[in-house]
C-alpha cells in the first residue's frame, strides 16, 4: 500500500488534470455552472426542514437553531453521496483511459472522491453565512470541522477503492448501492440530532450498532463545528477513527488484489 500510496501522489498532477476534467464535464453545458453544486442541498435543507422543523417541529438541545443543522448535514452529506454514486463507476466508465495510460490506477476512484470534494468546499461560504443569519453558537468548535473533513475522505477513499474494483467483476455493485445510499442517509445523524437515537426505546445492542457505523461520529463532527454540545463522545469518536482506517485500509487492498483481474474485465 505504501508504494501504491507514492505512485499515486507522483501522479497528482494527473490527478488534478482529472478533477479538472471531471468538475468542467459536468457543468460545460449547464447555464449556472458550480452553482448547482449549492442549489441542490440548499433545496433539499428546505424540504427537511419544512418537514422535520415545521410540520414535525423537531427541536435541538438547548433549542439551537435547527436549520443550520440540516443544512451542515446535508452539505456533507451530498459529498458522500456523489462520491458513492460516481466512485463506483469510476473504472467502468473510463476504461480507455485506465488502458491506455500508464498511471496508478487508483487515481480514478479517488479522482470522484477529490471532485466532489471541491464541490463541498465550494459550499463552506455558504455555511458560514447561514450559521450568522441562524445565530449558530459556532467558536472554538470549528476546530472539528477539518477533523470530519479528513475523516471523510479518508473513509470515502476506501469505500471508492473497494466499490469501483468490485463494480468491474460484478456489475450488481452499482444497482445495490443505490438502495444502499438512501438507507445510509437515514442510518446516521444527518438531519435529526443523535440524541433522538440514543434517547430512544431501541435495544442497548441496536445503539451500538447504529454507533459503529463511521458516517455516525463524522457527522457529528459536521454538527459540532456549529454546535459545541455535538461533539460526539470520546468512545464514538474512537470508533469513528478505527472504522474510516479499517475501511481506507481494507478498501486499497481490495483494489491492489483486485487490480489484475479488473484490467483483464476492462
Amino acid at each position: 500500500m505504501t508504494s501504491s500510496v507514492v505512485a499515486v501522489w507522483t501522479h497528482r498532477s494527473v490527478l488534478r488534470l482529472l478533477v479538472q476534467r471531471d468538475l468542467t464535464v459536468k457543468y460545460q453545458q449547464s447555464v449556472l455552472g458550480y452553482f448547482w453544486s449549492l442549489i441542490e442541498p440548499l433545496s433539499m435543507g428546505l424540504i427537511y426542514w419544512f418537514i422535520f422543523g415545521v410540520l414535525y417541529d423537531t427541536q435541538l438541545p438547548n433549542g439551537a437553531p435547527y436549520p443550520m443543522f440540516i443544512l451542515s448535514g446535508i452539505f456533507a452529506w451530498m459529498w458522500v453521496n456523489s462520491s458513492i454514486g460516481e466512485a463506483t463507476s469510476a473504472l467502468t466508465g473510463q476504461s480507455r483511459l485506465i488502458t491506455t495510460m500508464k498511471v496508478p490506477r487508483e487515481v480514478f476512484p479517488v479522482g470522484r472522491v477529490v471532485a466532489r470534494f471541491a464541490e463541498y468546499l465550494a459550499g463552506l461560504p455558504l455555511l458560514f453565512i447561514a450559521a450568522l443569519i441562524f445565530d449558530a453558537p459556532f467558536g472554538w468548535s470549528l476546530i472539528c470541522l477539518p477533523f470530519a473533513v479528513l475523516l471523510q475522505a479518508a473513509l470515502l477513499i476506501g469505500i471508492a477503492l473497494l466499490l469501483s474494483s468490485a463494480n468491474v467483476l460484478l456489475r450488481d455493485v452499482e444497482r445495490f448501492m443505490r438502495l444502499a445510499q438512501r438507507v445510509l442517509f437515514y442510518a446516521a445523524p444527518v438531519i435529526y440530532p443523535l440524541s433522538k437515537v440514543m434517547e430512544s426505546d431501541l435495544p442497548s445492542w441496536a445503539k451500538t450498532l447504529y454507533e459503529a457505523n463511521p458516517l455516525v461520529g463524522i457527522f457529528q463532527l459536521h454538527h459540532a463545528a456549529w454546535y459545541p454540545d455535538q461533539i460526539p463522545s470520546p468512545t464514538l469518536l474512537s470508533t469513528t477513527i478505527a472504522g474510516c482506517l479499517i475501511l481506507l485500509l481494507g478498501g486499497w487492498w481490495v483494489f491492489r488484489r483486485l487490480e489484475p483481474a479488473v484490467l483483464k474485465e476492462l
